[in-house]
């Protein structure tokens, strides 16, 4: 299972979800830093000492730092929806093919299927 560090603005709901599929997640309140504004480039510091990948909703940022080169146990980014199971599911059974997400960063997303109106979750990985 994969060891995840969760930053402040990550909802408790997915939280408690992915630790029901067995993931060792560690949120930055549980680490103490909750509420300090930690800067990203800090937050993914901090994972990556403690080996442990960033799972976030905040897209724009760490999708810059993981461009700029810097090493990092990976970054998953989630989607703000709040199916939060079938993103997890989505999530869980991609993390049982492959834990292994140094320097690589995966995003959760949803994605129109053809001839139907319903959506599914997919991860698509970012290259540097």
């Amino acid at each position: 299972m994969a060891n995840l560090y969760s930053n402040e603005n990550f909802p408790f709901d997915i939280v408690t979800i992915i630790r029901q599929k067995g993931h060792n997640l560690l949120t930055s309140y549980d680490a103490g830093q909750a509420n300090q504004r930690i800067p990203d480039e800090e937050v993914l510091i901090f994972a990556t000492q403690q080996n442990r990948i960033v799972i976030t909703l905040n897209r724009d940022d760490f999708i810059r730092l993981h461009r700029s080169n810097v090493n990092h146990s990976g970054i998953i980014i989630c989607k703000d929806d709040r199916d939060y199971v079938g993103q997890v599911n989505t999530l869980d059974a991609y993390l049982k093919e492959d834990t292994n997400l140094s320097n690589r960063l995966i995003r959760i997303k949803k994605q129109n299927q053809p001839k139907s109106s319903q959506q599914i979750f997919i991860v698509q990985e970012y290259r540097r």
